[in-house]
């Protein structure tokens, strides 16, 4: 493989004696084939089918964003837009929390940023005990496909960095798809969000970065 390209289940993808299957993908014979529909990619020899829809498959260590819905006696219940229950508890703030006061950290309808830590039967447990997670003050949240995500940020960070280089906003990818942007000015905020959308559209575009590259000058002119 030279470039990535739209395949579809079943189809050959590369060669297995030179490189090893990846997920979405598994070896048949001599070949690697397709599991799903994506955007195929190799990388260190690792070939993988990227999904171009589908729901968000919540994983332990993913950083997400979700709205409050409910408040308990010992935490918040967050919607990260996956089938599990999300649950935030008191012991995951990294602050003391008087439990007649949930309300003032964070109420029903607030936007939060959050990470995943444990997965059991009873559902998903989040924290916020990093410096980059907590609720949402400012700024704007986007919403994309989940599965377009790793298309957003690129490899090894490229693109969502291109993205904050060219419009000077801070921007946190979240894996269920719901992005936040917090620029010093509005127009860099919207710049972010029409770059976003571009690519979450054009995903399947072989060249996206340098068409992103034009994208974004095209804007400031």
């Amino acid at each position: 493989m030279t470039e990535k390209k739209i395949v579809i289940p079943g189809e050959i993808i590369a060669e297995a004696k030179d490189n090893l299957p990846g997920e979405g993908t598994e070896k048949k014979g001599n070949d690697i084939v397709a599991l799903r529909f994506g955007l195929a990619e190799e990388s260190n020899r690792l070939v993988k089918v990227i999904p171009l829809s589908g729901i968000y498959q919540p994983r332990r260590g993913n950083l997400v964003i979700g709205k409050v819905e409910n408040i308990t006696f010992n935490g918040w219940v967050i919607d990260i837009g996956s089938a599990e229950r999300a649950f935030l508890p008191l012991s995951e703030v990294p602050r003391y929390v008087n439990k007649d006061g949930l309300e003032e950290i964070m109420g029903i309808g607030d936007m939060v940023i959050v990470k995943i830590w444990s997965m059991n039967k009873r559902g998903i447990d989040l924290s916020i005990r990093s410096r980059e997670l907590g609720k949402v003050e400012e700024g704007m949240i986007v919403k994309i496909n989940p599965n377009k995500v790793p298309r957003i940020i690129g490899k090894e960070g490229s693109m969502i960095n291109l993205i904050k280089d060219e419009t000077k906003c801070n921007i946190t990818v979240g894996q269920n798809g719901l992005i936040w942007i917090k620029g010093d000015k509005i127009e860099d905020e919207l710049s972010s969000k029409k770059a976003i959308l571009f690519i979450s559209e054009k995903s399947f575009v072989v060249g996206l970065t340098e068409k992103v590259k034009k994208f974004l000058e095209e804007m400031k002119k």
